[in-house]
């Protein structure tokens, strides 16, 4: 098999594995590149291999012409708790025509709604393995100009709730009822998966300066189960749950530059825009504006410093601007005003209509969504290399992008962790390289009040573990 042939091989591969994983940094990857990776994600300002334009596209003059290909195994450890009984006990039946019913204490809620309860209990995600292969390519096209394509899965999320149960109104019998499943419909979670292919040019500008551009091609696919309870917050109900992997694709810009101080200090930059991705049209009455699901920006500045001859200490600062992605960023507490969505159920308590009406409804141009908030992240790394060994290690902390008043839907998507502990070594001793690396990332968990029935708090958190293995070809 030829090169060329190898080539094509490995980008195929890369596109088909490169599905289905939970990422940390919210659902951002903490990092690209096994290098990379093994120093909590930090190098906008030093590239380790071909796959180092997903952080900066001007690394490619600092690694040179290369293959690379990359798998890492990871472990997301995901469980939500419930505790506080249900306001209302089963086969109670409600007074139809009476919007006093949640109206005052103890049930005082934004709506009138009748309560929509979990039973209490502690409930584990399954699906706890998830590979995730990488690939890169760089080679030079002229003195001053070099060419990189790579692939990556950037980010995603992932849980499967398969116990559980919830308590809610049957408006068919009238009663108050116990259903299984986390929202009583069964098998519960969200899949969300994305994957980046980045074709860079990098250009030498001078001998201390280095620019890139590169322009990516995304793709997402996404699934939700288990949902049909909020059909009646929803402007499309057939479109909000249980509708199979639906395929998302877009397109955004990379730009970057290095700036070389000194001989031994560099300063890195990158900007990446907003991914602009067509609608998710099965799930049009689930994300806000009818499917909507953009790719938000992020920026990076960063440097490497040679405190030695033979050591590296990297710094970067990244900002992931969550609150640009409305179905991201709105709040939840949307559904909850009358004034931007009245549910198909209350509204058939008061009125005997069933239908959802609002632009903060489920699918609408405000639809209710996460309520994730901006987060900066700041990653440390250092390399030091013996012989022809190199070892790693790194740290990363970020902001909380979850508030606890936003932890009904986001028990769905708990990218709840803030720090990164990481591990790197690479071997070179012979014709071709080899990287390993390891992340571990602590339990932190997230609490509040639920906000369809405030007599209960919910709860959820997640650990992390993820090992990878790199090699040049």
């Amino acid at each position: 098999m030829t090169k060329r042939h190898k080539l094509k091989l490995l980008i195929i591969v890369s596109s088909i594995l490169s599905t289905q994983l939970l990422a940390t940094n919210g659902y951002f990857s903490h990092g690209y590149g096994g290098k990379e990776k093994g120093m909590a994600g930090a190098g906008v300002a030093k590239g380790g291999n071909s796959i180092t334009t997903a952080n900066n596209p001007a690394n490619l003059f600092q690694i040179g012409e290369r293959v690379d290909i990359g798998l890492a195994i990871f472990d997301p450890v995901r469980s939500y708790s419930v505790s506080g009984e249900p306001s209302l006990p089963s086969g109670f039946s409600p007074v139809i025509g009476s919007p006093a019913l949640n109206c005052t204490p103890p049930l005082a809620q934004a709506t009138c709604q009748v309560p929509f309860s979990i039973n209490t209990g502690t409930v584990d995600s399954g699906r706890e393995w998830f590979a995730i292969p990488s690939f890169g390519y760089s080679t030079r096209i002229g003195d001053e100009l070099m060419f990189g394509l790579a692939l990556y899965g950037n980010g995603g999320m992932n849980t499967q709730y398969s116990g559980g149960s919830a308590r809610f109104l049957d408006p068919d019998s009238n009663t108050i009822v116990n259903a299984p499943g986390t929202f009583g419909s069964g098998t519960t979670g969200v899949d969300l998966a994305q994957l980046f292919i980045n074709n860079t040019l990098a250009y030498q500008a001078n001998e201390k300066v280095t620019l890139g551009v590169s322009f990516i091609i995304a793709m997402q696919a996404f699934e939700a189960t288990g949902l049909n309870a909020f059909a009646n917050n929803s402007l499309e109900p057939t479109k909000l749950t249980n509708n199979g992997h639906d395929m998302s694709y877009g397109y955004g810009l990379k730009l970057g530059a290095n700036f070389s101080l000194s001989d031994n200090f560099v300063i890195g930059l990158s900007y990446q825009t907003e991914m602009n991705m067509t609608e998710f049209d099965d799930y049009a009455g689930l994300f806000a504006q009818q499917g909507d699901f953009n790719i938000p920006s992020t920026y990076t500045v960063g440097f490497a410093w040679d405190t030695s001859d033979t050591s590296v200490l990297l710094l970067d600062y990244q900002t992931i601007n969550y609150s640009d992605i409305p179905a991201i960023a709105n709040s939840i507490s949307l559904l909850l005003n009358p004034a931007s969505c009245t549910d198909a159920l209350n509204n058939f308590l008061i009125s005997g209509s069933q239908a959802a009406t609002g632009s903060g409804c489920l699918g609408g141009s405000q639809g209710a969504g996460f309520g994730w908030e901006d987060v900066s992240v700041i990653k440390l790394g250092y390399e030091w290399a013996i012989g022809d060994n190199t070892y790693r290690v790194g740290y990363s902390t970020l902001e909380q992008p979850i508030n606890s008043n936003e932890v009904n839907f986001n028990l769905l998507a708990p990218g709840v962790v803030e720090d990164h502990f990481t591990i790197g070594y690479t071997n070179n001793s012979g014709e071709n390289e080899w990287t390993i690396f390891l992340m571990y990332a602590p339990e932190v968990e997230v609490i509040g009040t639920s906000n369809f029935d405030p007599s209960q708090a919910i709860s959820f958190k997640m650990h992390q573990f993820e090992f990878g293995l790199e090699y040049r070809l």
